[in-house]
């Protein structure tokens, strides 16, 4: 995806550590046109997987995860990462290092929300150490569903999470992949 690219290479910040700063078009202000060619390309990957459901993280996997479930036509469930008084006692939580937190935090599903018949596509902003989306596979799991795929806007290669996720035995698709982020460099694979 050109578009993408010419975002992270020209708006994108390595702030050092790993960390990728795209907080000006994905995660904190969203662009919508952006978004909405992600989530229509993950779809379009995705599109023969047979999802009943699109799963992601609060909060930055929800503007990528939305727009892939509205090209589906599928619903998104986010976990979230705090009991609202209006979930219900008994839910699926688990916990997963957050990088960018810099500590552990949970991630919960609503049971009336994620089921046994479903067919769960897991999508995310960032595929790095892969450990958010496998606690994202594990919430699914709980819950009974089936994995589909996993999708995310951008994989950071170097961090290896796509070697955690194989074990899952589902199609892996990133839309960026970043090779490369030392020395101040983003790198981005042809």
């Amino acid at each position: 995806m050109d578009s993408l690219r010419i975002r992270i290479l020209t708006d994108g910040k390595n702030l050092g550590n790993g960390i990728l700063k795209v907080d000006g078009f994905i995660n904190h202000q969203v662009d919508p046109t952006l978004m909405n060619e992600c989530g229509r390309e993950l779809a379009r990957r995705f599109g023969r997987a047979g999802a009943t459901k699109v799963l992601t993280a609060e909060i930055s996997g929800i503007a990528p995860a939305f727009c892939t479930a509205l090209a589906l036509g599928v619903p998104i469930v986010y976990a979230r990462k705090q009991k609202p008084i209006t979930m219900p006692d008994q839910i699926f939580l688990t916990l997963a290092p957050s990088h960018t937190k810099g500590r552990e935090v949970e991630l919960i599903v609503s049971p009336e929300y994620l089921g046994r018949d479903e067919r769960v596509l897991i999508v995310d902003d960032f595929l790095a150490s892969g450990q958010t989306i496998l606690g994202l596979a594990r919430l699914a799991k709980a819950a009974g569903a089936t994995i589909v795929g996993i999708g995310a806007v951008i994989e950071k290669t170097f961090e290896g999470g796509r070697e955690v996720l194989k074990p899952l035995g589902v199609p892996i698709e990133a839309l960026a992949l970043i090779t490369d982020m030392s020395e101040g460099k983003i790198v981005l694979a042809e």
